[in-house]
C-alpha cells in the first residue's frame, strides 16, 4: 500500500472512531438549517444595502471602520488604537464608535469626553473602557444603533475622523473605508456560518471591503495559502500583515509598570477572558515566557471572587511566580490586594511588518503604521 494510500486508510479509521451518535447528528442538522436560514437572511439584507433598498446615513466627517468577518479575537481593539493614536498625533479630530458589547447600559452613552473616563465598564463594556484609557483626548462613544451614536458625536465633539469598532456588518451607517481583520490562526472561522461556525457573513463579503489586515500573521500555520485565497476571493485588494508586540507590563495591586523583558525565562500562568486565549498564549511564549499553567475563561467574562481564588490556587499549583493576563481582562478584574501570586496585565502593540503603505493609501489616511523593515 502506498504512504497516501495508509493515510487515506488511518483517516477512515478516525472517522469510524469518532461516529457522531444519533443526538449529535440531530444537534449538528439543526445547526445546519440555522446556518442556511442565517446565511439567506445576510445574503437578502446584503442585497438590499447594495441596491439602496435599504436606507443608509452618512456622517459630514470621515468614517473608517475596523470590523471582521468572524466572532471576536481578531485584535480589532488594538488596531483601533493603533490608528486613533496615529491620527491624533498627526493633528486630527477624532472620536471612537463602538456598541459596547454585553454592557448593562442602555442607548446611546459618551463614555469618555476625551478628558476623562465617565464610565465603568459595566455600563460601557470592556472594550470601549480600554479605548478611552488608551486614547487620551479622543472621545469614545457606545450604541447599538451605529447613525444615533455618530449624530451624537459630531454635535458634541466635531470629529474629523470618526473609527467605527466592529461595524463591517452595520452598513445602516456609511463608511469611507472598510479595513477588515483576519486572525491568522483561525481566518475564516471553520467556513462555517453562524451558529454552526463563527463567520458573520460568506468570506466574498471582502469583496466589499478596501483593504484586509492578517493579525497574529507570526502565527500562522499557512500564510502562502492564505494569501492565495485572498487573492482568488478578493484579486488585487491591499493587504497588510500585522503581529502584536509586548510593550507594557503592570502590577495590578502597586499598578507599578515592569520591562516586559522580564517575562523571559520566568514561570507565569496565562489567565484570560478573551475569544482567542491560545494567540495571547502564544504572545507570552513568543516574549520568552515559560508557561506553566493557563486558565481561559469566556470572552467578555464577568470575573468574580471565586474566579479569583481559583486563579491564584491553580497557579500556585504549578509554582508560577505570576499570574499574566491581558488590558481587556484587567479592565473587569476586580481583585482585592495583596494576593499570593502577583497579577499582571499585558498591553500589546500592533506592528504591521507588510504592506503599510498600501494600507494607508487603501484608508485614505497621511499617517504611518508602526512597521519596520
Amino acid at each position: 500500500m502506498s504512504g497516501c494510500g495508509r493515510l487515506v486508510e488511518r483517516a477512515g479509521r478516525a472517522v469510524q472512531a469518532e461516529t457522531p451518535t444519533c443526538g449529535q447528528r440531530a444537534l449538528r442538522g439543526g445547526l445546519v438549517l440555522l446556518s442556511f436560514g442565517y446565511g439567506t437572511l445576510m445574503r437578502l439584507r446584503n442585497t438590499g444595502y447594495t441596491l439602496g433598498i435599504l436606507g443608509t446615513h452618512r456622517l459630514p466627517c470621515r468614517v473608517i471602520c475596523v470590523g471582521n468577518l468572524t466572532v471576536g479575537g481578531t485584535g480589532k481593539t488594538p488596531t483601533v488604537i493603533a490608528l486613533g493614536a496615529l491620527l491624533t498625533a498627526a493633528g486630527s479630530r477624532v472620536c471612537v464608535l463602538l456598541r459596547g458589547y454585553r454592557r448593562e447600559g442602555r442607548g446611546v452613552a459618551v463614555v469618555s469626553d476625551g478628558a476623562q473616563v465617565l464610565l465603568g465598564w459595566r455600563d460601557a463594556g470592556d472594550e470601549a473602557v480600554l479605548l478611552a484609557r488608551s486614547l487620551p483626548g479622543v472621545p469614545v462613544i457606545v450604541g447599538g444603533d451605529r447613525v444615533a451614536a455618530g449624530r451624537l458625536a459630531v454635535d458634541k465633539f466635531r470629529p474629523e475622523v470618526i473609527l467605527l469598532d466592529d461595524g463591517f456588518q452595520h452598513r445602516r451607517l456609511c463608511r469611507d473605508a472598510d479595513l477588515v481583520l483576519l486572525d491568522a490562526t483561525d481566518p475564516f472561522g471553520g467556513d462555517r456560518l453562524l451558529p454552526r461556525g463563527r463567520l458573520r457573513e460568506p468570506a466574498s463579503a471582502l469583496g466589499r471591503a478596501q483593504a484586509v489586515l492578517v493579525t497574529r500573521a507570526d502565527q500562522a500555520g499557512d500564510l502562502a495559502g492564505l494569501r492565495c485565497r485572498l487573492e482568488r476571493l478578493a484579486p488585487r485588494l491591499p493587504l497588510g500583515l500585522a503581529v502584536y508586540r509586548p510593550y507594557r507590563l503592570v502590577d495590578l495591586s502597586s499598578r507599578q509598570e515592569r520591562q516586559c523583558e522580564e517575562l523571559r525565562g520566568r514561570r507565569v500562568f496565562a489567565m484570560s477572558g478573551i475569544a482567542n486565549p491560545q494567540g495571547f498564549r502564544q504572545t507570552l511564549v513568543g516574549a520568552g515566557a515559560h508557561l506553566a499553567g493557563s486558565l481561559a475563561f469566556a470572552d467578555h467574562h464577568a470575573f468574580t471572587p471565586e474566579d479569583g481564588a481559583r486563579m491564584v490556587r491553580e497557579a500556585r499549583a504549578v509554582s508560577a511566580e505570576w499570574i499574566v493576563t491581558t488590558e481587556k481582562d484587567a479592565v473587569r478584574l476586580d481583585m482585592q490586594p495583596p494576593v499570593s501570586v502577583p497579577i499582571l496585565a499585558l498591553g500589546v502593540h500592533l506592528e504591521v511588518i507588510e504592506g503599510a503603505a498600501a494600507l494607508e493609501a487603501a484608508l485614505g489616511i497621511s499617517v504611518r503604521f508602526p512597521s519596520h523593515g
